[in-house]
């Protein structure tokens, strides 16, 4: 098959818009789509014309046709194949179908063209393949622009704290020794320390304005010190202002279901010493059955919020059995850890770094099993004369997980209004803006460990795909679980707390 070009003209031939897959010049395809109309006989029910050089493929669409000129050698029935795939692509993105909005929407239809035929070729592509590849959404950017805004609100929160500290230490130290003597020499010779004041350095926050005098306020040292009604910066002041306090900011390297995930999970009270389990999974499924990969990567942190408790050891219980690849961080004691399956730093005499979240284990895990899913889903179309009727069901395959809210999402085809949905467990919610049906469920566990959710719709199966999930649980897939936390000195036990979040990277049956 050799397609020379693609168009969609009126009944009087008139090009709306054309593209052209060998060289052709403008003259040339004007001339040919002029002669169109003539060429076709009334009252025949035939869907081609040939002349002594060209055929022409078409099909009305209201007042318009689209029209393929191919060569006269080419393959008639894959020439039709492709004039019906032209036709679903255009009420894609014009709704009315009249020449104004196939002129607005020119070059969204030329790129949906050269997805559909490259070189005069026919590409082996569906409507939904080509709805992603035009559609060109930036997950990265996504995830950048996220991560940004919750660094900037996070920093922003922060010296919103310190600033209303600082101001509070202010006016302790007013009462206590009154102004004359504790402001006299100017903010310089006060009792506050240096890094006290180097906190809200530099930093825009919005706070207050305190009571004491400009006089008072100013300091004796250089001009930049205590800005508390400086403009707003960008956020990589804020990061560096933090990490130059000693603040560990994580960079943008996390999807945006990890801030999802996060933003959905309450925080959780911390006492002297903090412990987090964090792991992301990516899997990646077939339709038809059959794993093409899951991985999974963790990471335990451990935060000491009370100076008195710098020096300890976290002792950990190991149930994996399947074989989880672990790595101990530089500083810890990899032997002892490897025996016993305790974390204690490597020089005893020093201890950990206060009010920072200090990665100390970290773990990865792959596998093609399908046995090792969480979650297997099983979405079967079936073609009926007015569409599809369509079956998926889930299983949860590790009934140790406690998986919670849940949210299974199929993709529908366009410009055929919403499912009709019959047996459904769980919730169900129609997306029409991004022609998506989304399945929720709060939890699922070995209590309900199967579900099923049924609907009927005008489509094809390959407009089903792919199917994507993503949950959050507070269960460690590797089943690391945290014993007890002791002092070095005297192996006395530490009160602690300590929170699981195992969440969705990416999870799609294509």
């Amino acid at each position: 098959m050799v397609l020379l070009a693609a168009a969609v003209c009126n009944k009087t031939g008139k090009a709306i818009i054309s593209r052209q897959f060998v060289e052709m010049t403008r003259s040339r395809i004007e001339g040919l789509l002029a002669a169109f109309p003539k060429l076709m006989n009334t009252g025949k029910q035939h869907t081609f014309v040939e002349t002594e050089s060209v055929r022409y493929v078409y099909q009305p669409l209201e007042k318009l046709y689209v029209v393929l000129i191919t060569t006269k050698a080419s393959n008639i029935l894959e020439d039709l194949e492709t004039l019906r795939l032209f036709a679903r692509v255009i009420p894609e993105y014009c709704r009315n179908m009249e020449e104004t909005d196939i002129v607005d929407q020119a070059f969204p239809l030329i790129f949906a063209f050269d997805e559909v035929v490259a070189l005069g070729y026919r590409e082996n592509v569906n409507l939904a393949q080509i709805r992603t590849f035009t559609e060109m959404d930036s997950h990265e950017e996504a995830v950048a622009k996220s991560v940004r805004e919750t660094q900037e609100r996070e920093a922003k929160d922060l010296m919103k704290k310190r600033a209303k500290e600082l101001q509070v230490q202010r006016r302790d130290a007013q009462k206590g020794g009154g102004r004359n003597s504790a402001f006299g020499g100017g903010f310089g010779n006060s009792s506050y320390s240096s890094s006290s004041q180097s906190t809200v350095m530099d930093t825009p926050v919005d706070t207050p304005k305190p009571s004491y005098t400009a006089s008072a306020s100013r300091p004796s040292g250089g001009g930049k010190a205590l800005r508390l009604g400086s403009k707003k910066k960008d956020v990589d002041t804020f990061v560096g202002q933090l990490e130059s306090e000693g603040e560990k900011v994580s960079k943008a390297t996390t999807s945006l279901s990890t801030t999802v995930a996060k933003a959905s999970t309450p925080a959780v009270d911390q006492d002297g010493v903090h412990i987090a389990i964090e792991e992301k999974i990516s899997v990646s499924a077939g339709r038809d059955g059959g794993l093409h990969n899951m991985e999974i990567h963790g990471m335990c942190k451990v935060k000491v919020n009370d100076s008195d408790y710098g020096r300890i050891k976290v002792n950990m219980v190991n149930n994996d059995k399947r074989g989880i690849q672990m790595q101990t961080h530089p500083n810890i004691d990899k032997k002892l850890f490897n025996s016993t399956s305790t974390v204690v730093l490597k020089n005893p005499d020093k201890p950990f770094p206060i009010g920072q979240d200090v990665g100390v284990l970290k773990w990865r895990f792959q596998s093609q099993d399908e046995a090792n899913m969480p979650l297997s889903i099983n979405c079967w179309p079936n073609e009926t004369p007015e569409g599809c009727e369509v079956n998926i069901e889930y299983g949860l395959e590790q009934q140790s997980l406690e998986l919670q809210d849940v949210l299974i999402t199929i993709p529908l085809p366009s410009g055929v209004g919403g499912p009709v949905v019959g047996d459904c467990d769980g919730e169900y919610h129609y997306e029409s803006r991004k022609n998506q049906l989304q399945w929720s469920l709060p939890v699922i566990d070995k209590s309900n460990k199967n579900g099923s959710l049924e609907f009927s719709i005008a489509g094809h199966p390959d407009d089903f795909f792919p199917v994507e999930v993503t949950f959050v649980s507070k269960l460690s897939y590797c089943d690391l679980q945290i014993s007890e936390v002791l002092m070095l000195d005297g192996e006395q036990p530490i009160k602690y707390s300590s929170e699981t979040l195992f969440y969705v990277d990416k999870y799609e049956f294509v």
